[in-house]
């Protein structure tokens, strides 16, 4: 009996979700979405097991949200999966993380490729172990040609890095005088940045609680909706990404323009 209450109310529940995923499609999508994944830490600690223990657990919440992010026909997911910053963590946990990437990507690029997902990164592969750098290559290779939702992993990535490399680069083509100073604009400086093939965000989604960008997409941000909330990675699930895309929807985006004349 118990059985069959849990299935029934698993079914109503997949009904709900699809019938609130039909109302969003009938509404503006986000073509970006950006995601701070935080909280995984917090949640073990609260479980009273090792942070890695909620870095694992925030992994199934990536294939969760990558599957529900595209049957809603969102464009492109960001995921800040590793900054810049967090090699200052204890090796332990730095080596962890290293490995949740091939872990992820073995258990699920044939499901990725099925749903003709394209994998890619942003931010210093080269500074990643090569077991690591392996496996997202190879994702990337396998789902190179896939014309679906681009999934893109931040990883060993630094907005203010990657604004400086593109500053660098620029300086140096004014130097070489491929271009003058009086060249330079946004439209230029976004041609360096790692995104440069990809919309900016439309929103931006942080778990855990924290109000704050950490070093994430500074440039891109700028016109993002911001969303915060309190629960952690690991808990985030289908219901919250739809209670955050549909609060975007309800947002009157104006892009600097006045009341009425934004963009819906």
């Amino acid at each position: 009996m118990l059985e069959k209450l849990l299935r029934k109310k698993n079914v109503v529940s997949d009904h709900s979700i699809a019938n609130r995923i039909s109302g969003i499609q009938n509404r503006h999508i986000p073509a970006h979405v950006a995601i701070i994944m935080d909280g995984n830490g917090r949640w073990a600690k609260q479980r009273n097991l090792p942070r890695v223990a909620g870095h694992h657990e925030g992994m199934k919440t990536v294939r969760k949200i990558t599957r529900i992010a595209n049957d809603i026909g969102i464009k492109v997911l960001t995921l800040y999966a590793f900054s810049t910053e967090n090699w200052k963590r204890p090796k332990l946990e730095i080596d962890f993380l290293m490995k949740l990437p091939g872990e992820f990507l073995s258990t699920y690029l044939p499901e990725l490729i099925e749903q003709n997902v394209k994998v890619e990164m942003i931010g210093n592969i080269d500074m990643l172990p090569r077991h690591t750098k392996q496996a997202i290559q190879k994702a990337m290779e396998d789902t190179v040609n896939n014309t679906g939702m681009t999934l893109n992993f931040a990883m060993n990535y630094g907005s203010r890095l990657e604004i400086t490399e593109s500053v660098k680069a620029i300086a140096k083509l004014v130097e070489s005088g491929s271009i003058s100073s009086e060249d330079i604009n946004e439209s230029l400086i976004e041609t360096h940045l790692m995104t440069k093939h990809l919309p900016e965000p439309d929103l931006l989604i942080r778990t855990s609680g924290e109000v704050r960008l950490s070093n994430f997409m500074l440039w891109q941000l700028a016109y993002a909706e911001l969303s915060f909330t309190d629960v952690y990675w690991p808990d985030f699930d289908e219901v919250c990404m739809l209670n955050a895309i549909e609060e975007f929807q309800l947002r009157n985006r104006r892009f600097g323009n006045v009341e009425g004349e934004g963009n819906a």
